[in-house]
């Protein structure tokens, strides 16, 4: 164990769970309903990660100011309702309960509202693990480093001791604007060669990898 990292924050969606897919299926259905055009699939992974508000003017760039109520209540409609369905990457509680025997405070910086990640952690049975979590409706959304640097304050942990793991663009970018190292995961939402581009330390490309990584890395 190098023990270089005292804390290490994860992006939820696309990271620890396996949920990119639903994501991508929620945008194009809720686009569906409203009458919209259905936005590629690439264009609807990109926005993954970011706070809602911020993913549908870039996803759907078509749809009015005056409706984005209305879309997010549909988005809300078809993610909530198969999001207890979805499952943690193979190997991910492990991950965790073996970096919290070694000491290491964990965070979760997400997209997701705080509602959505408290379902998330209730679903998955992960809340213990945690020592502080921040979500898009309480902060500036990725790539601003308010989530980093508001768990960074909460926890006392220097930017130099932290690392954030994350699939996209959006991770990578916080984690820079807040001085903090990065690593990327190319199982999620966004492509190795698009990750590897922001120069994260490493790019993993599955999860089990992942676990690898951080026990002789972290």
């Amino acid at each position: 164990m190098a023990d270089r990292f005292d804390l290490i924050v994860f992006d939820w969606d696309g990271t620890l769970m396996d949920s990119a897919g639903a994501i991508v299926r929620a945008i194009v259905a809720s686009c569906r309903d409203l009458g919209l055009p259905e936005p590629p699939e690439e264009r609807a992974r990109y926005v993954i990660g970011l706070g809602l508000g911020d993913a549908l003017r870039h996803a759907v760039p078509e749809l009015a100011e005056s409706d984005y109520p209305r879309m997010i209540e549909r988005y809300r409609h078809h993610y909530l309702s198969s999001d207890h369905e979805l499952t943690l990457f193979p190997g991910v509680a492990d991950t965790l309960a073996w970096l919290s025997e070694q000491g290491r405070m964990l965070g979760v910086a997400t997209g997701k509202s705080r509602l959505g990640l408290n379902r998330a952690l209730g679903h998955s049975g992960l809340a213990s693990y945690f020592h502080s979590t921040r979500c898009a409706d309480e902060c500036f959304s990725k790539p601003h480093p308010a989530m980093l640097e508001q768990i960074m304050d909460e926890l006392s942990v220097e930017p130099a001791r932290t690392l954030m793991v994350g699939d996209t663009t959006h991770d990578l970018l916080m984690a820079r604007n807040a001085g903090v190292a990065s690593l990327a995961v190319s199982f999620g939402a966004h492509p190795a060669e698009v990750l590897r581009a922001e120069a994260p330390l490493d790019c993993v490309g599955t999860p089990a990898e992942l676990g690898r990584w951080l026990r002789q890395h972290a």
